[in-house]
C-alpha cells in the first residue's frame, strides 16, 4: 500500500552533540497532528567493510565499545569523511582497522540504525582481493584481526562479544550475495 507521507508543518532544531536533534510538527493523511523527533548526524554517513580474505573467510575486528563496556567483535567501521566516497572512506578504514587493503570494493546497500527516529545511514561495502597495508588510524589501542568462517555464521551470532545489529545484518546480506557475486 502506498500513502502519501505526512504534512512537515513545522521543524525546530536543538544541537546535541554530535547530532542534531529535531522536532517535527507533522500531519497526516488522515487528519492527525503529532509530534516526532529525530536525530541527524553532522557528518557524511559511515561504512560497514565485509572484509573478504577469500570467499569463505570474513575478518573481523575486536575492538573497546564503550556503550556496553566490553570488546566486541564486529565489521571493520567508520565514518565517512568529508570529501570522501563510500569506498575510499572503507578502504582508509579497512587500513586503519585490520591492516589490509582492497583492490576490489563493491557497495551493497546503505544500511540504517533506528530509521524511525534517525536519519544515520552506513554503505556497506564488500572488500575483496586483500593485501597488507596499515594506516594510522583514531583507535586507542591496535585491534585484533579474527578470521571467521562465513559457514560458521550460526556460531558467531550466538556469541555474547558479537551483538552489534550492523554487522550481524551485513554478514547475512554479504553471505547472500557471494551466492550470485561473479568470482
Amino acid at each position: 500500500m502506498s500513502r502519501r507521507l505526512p504534512t512537515i508543518h513545522r521543524i525546530t532544531e536543538h544541537d546535541a552533540g554530535p547530532y542534531r536533534l529535531e522536532r517535527l510538527d507533522l500531519e497526516f493523511a488522515n487528519g492527525e497532528r503529532r509530534h516526532y523527533e529525530r536525530l541527524h548526524g553532522r557528518g557524511h554517513g559511515a561504512v560497514v567493510v565485509v572484509p573478504l580474505l577469500d570467499d569463505d573467510t570474513v575478518l573481523l575486528v575486536r575492538e573497546y565499545a564503550a556503550g556496553v563496556h566490553r570488546y566486541e567483535l564486529g565489521l571493520v567501521k567508520g565514518r565517512i569523511d568529508a570529501g570522501e566516497t563510500p569506498l575510499q572512506a572503507a578502504d582508509r578504514e579497512l587500513k586503519e582497522e585490520a591492516g589490509y587493503g582492497a583492490r576490489s570494493l563493491t557497495v551493497l546497500r546503505a544500511l540504517t540504525l533506528a530509521p524511525t527516529y534517525m536519519s544515520h545511514q552506513a554503505h556497506l561495502v564488500i572488500a575483496r582481493d586483500l593485501y597488507p597495508e596499515r594506516l594510522p588510524g583514531d583507535e586507542p589501542e591496535e585491534l585484533e584481526v579474527v578470521p571467521w568462517k562465513l559457514d560458521a555464521l550460526h556460531e558467531l551470532i550466538l556469541r555474547e562479544d558479537f551483538s552489534e545489529g550492523r554487522s550481524i545484518a551485513a554478514l547475512f546480506i554479504a553471505r547472500e550475495w557471494l551466492r550470485t557475486a561473479p568470482r
